[in-house]
């Protein structure tokens, strides 16, 4: 599983990309990412990448130009295959597990990190992104910490990503029900108690026990996540 992400900062992914999971399932071939310095298909000698938004009004546009020779030399690199292209950014379909399943059995993505008051529109238009994807209602300064959750969220459906694949099945989401909750050492504290029935040894009451406050939870919680009546 390969992606390439187009950033005008590309040290911002140096520490989160070298950690934790997401560290060792590069280290074992599972994950490729590649950080690619969207200035360096920038033209001038000052590696401009944005401009004043035509009409007036605050702040900058990242140039369609620059931006889009920057995906179509990424998405066509020699003896890989055709990157499908996303662009973050809060206008895009809200990213979900349906969506992190869609791009984990891609052979290989692009993620392009939108900046400022976002990307000339004409970079959409021309047909370069593939899709538009954004964490939720609200704007961050950046598509870097989207395209980190893109990429851990859908990595870690992999095969070998997990050491224990039960454990992403589990996962909040996975069956469309939020996760049940978990408790470890000690068996009480602050004068809370574990549910007696994980400490019963009784496997198969566990289960039930974890399936009926998924399904609790998951109704409190996010009643939009459960099937509706016919």
């Amino acid at each position: 599983m390969r992606f390439d992400v187009l950033t005008i900062f590309p040290r911002y992914f140096a520490s989160p990309l070298s950690e934790s999971l997401l560290g060792k399932a590069r280290e074992k071939g599972i994950l490729e990412v590649v950080v690619h310095d969207i200035r360096s298909w920038a033209t001038d000698s000052h590696r401009k990448v944005d401009d004043e938004p035509y009409g007036g009004g605050a702040g900058m546009v990242m140039m369609a130009p620059v931006v889009a020779a920057a995906i179509e030399a990424v998405r066509d690199l020699p003896g890989l295959p055709r990157a499908s292209t996303f662009c973050l950014t809060p206008d895009g379909r809200r990213f979900d597990h349906a969506l992190a399943a869609e791009i984990a059995a891609l052979a290989r993505c692009t993620l392009v990190c939108g900046r400022y008051e976002g990307i000339d529109h004409r970079v959409a238009e021309a047909g370069l992104y593939d899709g538009e994807i954004s964490l939720g209602d609200f704007v961050l300064s950046g598509g870097e910490v989207a395209a980190l959750a893109v990429i851990e969220a859908s990595a870690r459906l992999a095969p070998g990503f997990v050491k224990e694949a039960a454990s992403v099945e589990n996962d909040s989401f996975y069956r469309s029900l939020l996760d049940h909750p978990h408790y470890t050492r000690p068996a009480v504290w602050r004068g809370l108690a574990v549910p007696e029935v994980l400490l019963s040894g009784h496997h198969e009451k566990i289960d039930a026990w974890r399936r009926e406050q998924s399904e609790r939870r998951t109704r409190e919680r996010r009643p939009d996540l459960l099937p509706r009546p016919d």
